[in-house]
């Protein structure tokens, strides 16, 4: 398939693609967690973001690379508005939640193809069975750093501090849900 086959295709179809070396693959639907934690940072990214040039976008804006084409979870974008347009033109920040249909490409073909872009500073990824945050970081060099229960990560491309516990609110998981035992708190926050 082309890539103007594909762009037409996205225009009309039921479900999203993404598009790698002229191949075409459907986009699977997500957990209840999984769905969670990209609501969690889109809410924090857009309030800070709110009057500022940069805008975070969740699961239906793609992310162009070359001729290659992908839904991240959620991408910070700081080019102008772009009207009618379907995919980021300089994402900043890119996250992936990570599942078990996706991990593999999210920790590799998406890998390799996002730190390709010349604007992108963070490339972020979210365990959802365990907390546990990824994040690359493009200083002169990508560099990566975890982040644990307890910490907190700073988003250097759109200076925002968020604390782990914050991206994982509301998430149902073996992890989060003894941590919320721990504190005495068995109701979701």
């Amino acid at each position: 398939m082309t890539e103007a086959e594909y762009l037409a295709l996205e225009l009309t179809a039921d479900v999203k693609h993404e598009y790698v070396d002229g191949h075409v693959y459907a986009m699977t639907g997500a957990s209840n967690n999984h769905t969670r934690l990209t609501a969690n940072v889109l809410g924090e990214f857009r309030n800070h973001l709110k009057g500022k040039p940069c805008e975070a976008f969740m699961t239906d804006t793609k992310i162009k690379v070359g001729k290659n084409y992908f839904y991240p979870d959620v991408v910070v974008d700081c080019s102008a508005p772009a009207g009618g347009d379907y995919f980021a033109q300089s994402p900043v920040i890119i996250v992936e939640v990570l599942s078990k249909t996706t991990q593999k490409s999210d920790l590799t073909t998406k890998l390799m193809q996002y730190i390709n872009l010349p604007t992108l500073k963070e490339y972020v990824l979210i365990e959802q069975e365990m907390v546990r945050v990824q994040v690359l970081r493009k200083n002169n060099h990508w560099q990566s750093a975890f982040y644990f229960l307890g910490d907190e990560i700073v988003f250097e491309a759109i200076d925002l501090t968020l604390s782990v516990e914050d991206i994982y609110g509301r998430v149902d998981n073996n992890e989060m849900v003894e941590f919320r035992l721990a504190k005495g708190n068995v109701v979701f926050e």
